[in-house]
């Protein structure tokens, strides 16, 4: 059976490691899955893939603090890339005919470059399953009701998908609810949980040893994932660093990730050489373990991270980011009572806020060993058993009837008589 991945990814790297880790999962799980993923992710070839997984590369794209999408790389106008991507994603469901299709987050893809080749799929490739894979929280709920009008997604959802499988808890964020989802669409939703990471870990002594973390030392580890925004929670991490060496014997970790600009970098360097037992890294391979090796973490708050502290059950701080969207302060304010993790806000952060804050989850009476994060982390089984479902009933060839047209939809005239020709 044939799997296409869509993840289209302009910032960081949460996207795409999110999907790829579902894809992993799936392969191995998922008895003869071939699985295709098309991304415009500049950190994809980064990442190992299995045998049995490929990738198609799109040109990349980038978003400005405006909102406006430029071109990351090539000499060309954003509609340009915009335009090639769409014909790339659209000869890629015609040559590779998928039996089903993921779309993370965007249902017509970015800036609409994915609704031609979702088109061509209810109209050559009725048997064809397409599913939306949606993080557990996109923004604040009515900003995201107001773009999802704005933009028809209602109506793209109704026509083009079977499902929409939320990587999240209802009990925390309900998606129905929150983004007030037509009934229609509501019965399309399954709740998965959220995503448990399954790397293998090389042992929290072995790693504390590699990194030359002295005997009895409080293990620090300050990350921003991609790193693209994550400047000042860097900048006051080494700061607090210095702050608790003066209580304490600390060793502090800063991973800047690959996509901080490296004016910024050469800055966290230099602060960091007047800052004892305080280091800068650039990049970890097996950034888990280094969690997992760590008495505290510092972070902010995407969803990738979250999963990460929660399979690991470790004690943070983290620092939600609140632009140009508001998912990660939504996330921590719905997350309390749910996790081991103080949150602290950009706009006040501080050094010794910081650093007390750290003391303060160093100095809880608390294992890494014992139930500290309460989130259902259930999503990849989930996810598994759903798509063998469908590999199982592909034995059927069972046509897929077009739907009925619903008075709901009908917000969108246009939209909805384009889909339907």
């Amino acid at each position: 059976m044939r799997l296409m991945v869509y993840s289209h990814d302009t910032f960081g790297l949460g996207n795409i490691r999110r999907m790829l880790s579902i894809c992993h999962h799936l392969h191995a799980t998922v008895e003869g899955l071939s699985i295709l993923i098309v991304s415009g992710s500049p950190m994809l070839q980064s990442f190992r893939v299995a045998q049995g997984i490929d990738y198609i590369k799109l040109p990349c794209l980038k978003r400005a603090d405006t909102g406006e999408l430029g071109v990351k790389f090539l000499p060309m106008e954003a509609d340009e890339v915009i335009r090639l991507r769409r014909e790339l994603l659209l000869s890629t469901v015609i040559s590779y005919r998928p039996d089903v299709i993921l779309v993370d987050k965007k249902p017509d893809g970015l800036a609409g470059e994915l609704e031609p080749a979702l088109r061509h799929v209810r109209c050559a490739l009725p048997e064809t399953h397409v599913s939306l894979i949606l993080r557990d929280i996109l923004d604040a709920p009515e900003k995201t009701s107001q773009e999802w009008q704005q933009r028809g997604y209602n109506n793209v959802l109704h026509w083009y998908y079977d499902q929409i499988l939320v990587l999240g808890s209802q009990g925390i964020f309900d998606v129905c609810e929150e983004y007030g989802l037509p009934p229609a669409i509501r019965r399309k939703v399954t709740y998965c949980g959220y995503v448990r990471r399954q790397e293998v870990l090389d042992g929290r002594e072995k790693v504390r040893e590699r990194l030359g973390v002295k005997p009895g030392a409080a293990f620090v580890l300050a990350t921003a994932g991609g790193g693209e925004d994550g400047f000042a929670v860097m900048l006051r991490s080494i700061g607090a660093g210095r702050r608790l060496n003066e209580t304490r014997a600390t060793e502090m970790f800063v991973v800047t990730g690959p996509e901080l600009p490296v004016e910024q970098r050469r800055r966290l360097i230099d602060a960091a050489a007047n800052a004892p037992s305080t280091r800068v890294l650039e990049f970890l391979p097996d950034m888990m373990s280094y969690m997992d090796a760590a008495d505290v973490v510092i972070s902010m708050a995407g969803y990738n991270t979250v999963c990460e502290l929660a399979t690991l059950n470790k004690r943070a701080v983290v620092v939600p980011r609140t632009t140009p969207v508001m998912e990660q302060s939504t996330r921590m304010e719905r997350m309390r009572g749910y996790g081991a993790f103080i949150a602290l806000s950009p706009h006040t952060l501080s050094t010794d806020g910081l650093a007390n804050a750290v003391l303060a989850q160093l100095n809880a009476p608390y294992h890494h060993d014992c139930d500290g994060w309460r989130l259902d982390m259930g999503a990849l089984p989930r996810i598994s058993g759903l798509i063998g479902q469908l590999k199982a009933r592909r034995s059927g060839h069972a046509i897929r009837m077009p739907q009925e047209r619903l008075p709901e939809y009908a917000e969108d005239e246009q939209l909805i008589d384009a889909a339907a020709s």
